[in-house]
């Protein structure tokens, strides 16, 4: 099964949730962490069931996430 990989550029998440909800393994919230605008920052709590589908990245409204596959 494909494995990938998330970054977040926590600098510009707006703490939307689209990708929250676009993902099919459920693996990502808002973090309690803060960015400097002060916006909860979307965070992967188990990056092993990543499937590198990329539905996070494509709902972003901010371009935020970047997913590389395995």
């Amino acid at each position: 099964m494909a494995k990938g990989k998330l970054t977040f550029n926590e600098a510009y998440c707006k703490g939307c949730s689209l990708c929250i909800n676009a993902c099919p393994k459920k693996i990502l919230r808002l973090s309690e962490r803060t960015n400097a605008k002060g916006y909860n920052v979307a965070e992967c709590i188990n990056m092993d069931d990543c499937i590198g589908c990329a539905n996070c990245a494509t709902m972003c409204p901010d371009c935020v996430i970047t997913v590389e596959r395995d």
